[in-house]
């Protein structure tokens, strides 16, 4: 099955949608712009929520729910914001449909049901949080604040792309209340370091941790920290971002707090997110031409074990020996399906969980029966090998933490091999266009110079690396004097 796949040579991006598809993780629906998430591409978004929650409330932070339309008098009050998103909103103006007098079994929408002020459908939940905590927040006992919101939001795009950009996603985010500048910055660091964890912890994918420039900014933010990620096909991806937002939001809704020594002052905020977009980075940087690699740390199925069995009283006998082996490795943690459906033959099932991405396959036959053994194939790497029987699960258990380590190092030393410095224009599209990835640069600082290699380029500044090398250079274009270099990219 995974031969019919596009190879990623010839046309990456077919190879990506038809892989999203292909796999079962995800499919365009009849709403423009939307996407089904399927039942296997929801259980690898699960398991990412259920790592991201347990870091979220480890470092002290509750889930609450706000609601998913915002009035557009509240969406409006912090000006930057809703500039930022407003050609993105989709907007409710009436509440109730009828029967279309002129086309019977037909709705029509109700002229006399507009709505008195129009709804947004949330873009991002600022505005009615922070109108919320006005109502929270009087006094420094009530700092801070740490709420997280799992949701779904409404961006319109024009041009989307299954996981990449659609006009409704699922993520979470994060917005915080403090009484100080410091504790704010500190926070937002915090996040975008907790966002870093996950993705080469779980995910196996490096990232590179940076602020971006004022042009790249979130609407409304004074800063905004991110995570950089780069994929096979040399283009750069937006991971995670953490804001902060000063006290633009507290002036915006007027939430002050009685401060310790009687004063009253302004909150100062952050906020942060994630979203199924990581579903598209985490395919783009593991996966094959043969499919989906997972790393086992994000896997919803661990291992498969596939029966070869010519007769009933084999796959009995195989079956004994698999479900002693499902027992064994729950019991150590490992996630573990017996597929015993008789419904499709071996080889199938074996191309199937192979463009699945599981990263462990088992094969039991008779004669494995007969010699106490079991054939061990990694998708990782597509070796197979024979394992004793009394072995098995302590190799397993070995073969976790070493492919986990194994695609980490992989996707690190693409990574790494894809950065690049130059000092001048000419090599600057030259590497732009002949070998791709992260371009590290000298640049002048100034908008217009980013503007005008955005231009030429389609480049844009994805970081300012918090790790750079300092030094005084010349800018990349203009010749201008530069502080430091930045790391420039296409990106998605």
């Amino acid at each position: 099955m995974g031969k019919n796949l596009t190879k990623r040579s010839e046309d990456y991006s077919k190879w990506y949608n038809e892989l999203v598809v292909k796999a079962d993780l995800a499919e365009n629906s009849a709403v423009r712009g939307c996407m089904v998430i399927k039942p296997y591409g929801y259980a690898i978004w699960e398991k990412m929520q259920a790592e991201l929650d347990r870091m979220f409330k480890e470092t002290g932070h509750q889930n609450a729910y706000f609601p998913l339309f915002v009035p557009k008098h509240l969406f409006e009050a912090e000006e930057k914001n809703a500039e930022g998103f407003a050609k993105e909103c989709a907007v409710v103006t009436h509440y109730r449909l009828k029967n279309d007098p002129d086309k019977p079994g037909k709705l029509m929408v109700d002229p006399d049901a507009k709505l008195e002020e129009e709804l947004v459908v949330r873009p991002t939940s600022e505005a009615i949080i922070w109108n919320t905590y006005k109502n929270w927040i009087q006094s420094y006992r009530d700092l801070p604040i740490k709420v997280n919101q799992w949701a779904n939001v409404v961006r319109w795009e024009m041009r989307t792309r299954l996981f990449l950009r659609t006009a409704e996603f699922l993520w979470q985010e994060g917005h915080t209340a403090h009484a100080t500048k410091d504790e704010a910055l500190e926070e937002t660091e915090l996040m975008n370091n907790i966002y870093a964890e996950f993705a080469e912890n779980f995910m196996a994918m490096p990232v590179v941790k940076g602020s971006k420039t004022e042009s790249e900014r979130f609407a409304g933010a004074l800063e905004t920290y991110c995570i950089e990620a780069l994929m096979q096909d040399g283009k750069a991806l937006q991971a995670g971002t953490s804001h902060f937002l000063g006290q633009n939001f507290a002036e915006a809704f007027d939430v002050k707090f009685a401060t310790k020594e009687g004063g009253l002052e302004h909150v100062w905020a952050t906020s942060w997110g994630v979203s199924t977009r990581l579903m598209g980075a985490l395919i783009m940087t593991h996966s094959d031409d043969n499919g989906l690699v997972l790393p086992p740390n994000l896997a919803p199925i661990q291992v498969v074990i596939v029966p070869i069995y010519r007769s009933e009283e084999q796959l009995d006998q195989i079956s004994e020996v698999a479900n002693e082996l499902v027992k064994e490795l729950r019991a150590v943690g490992v996630s573990v399906k017996f597929d015993n459906n008789d419904n499709q033959k071996p080889g199938w099932k074996f191309a199937q969980y192979e463009l699945q991405g599981v990263p462990l396959r088992l094969a039991i036959g008779p004669k494995d029966l007969e010699k106490g053994t079991v054939e061990l194939a990694r998708r990782d790497t597509l070796t197979k090998e024979f394992v004793n029987r009394s072995e098995v699960v302590e190799k397993i258990k070995a073969l976790m933490t070493e492919i986990q380590d194994s695609l980490f190092d992989k996707a690190k030393q693409y990574r790494n091999e894809h950065i690049t410095e130059v000092d001048s224009f000419d090599d600057f599209k030259k590497v732009l266009k002949e070998k791709g990835g992260f371009i590290s640069a000298h640049w002048d600082g100034t908008p217009e110079t980013e503007n005008k290699i955005k231009d030429l380029t389609k480049a844009t500044i994805r970081c300012v690396p918090f790790d750079r090398k300092e030094g005084a250079g010349e800018c990349v274009l203009t010749g201008n004097p530069s502080e430091g270099r930045v790391l420039f990219a296409k990106a998605y």
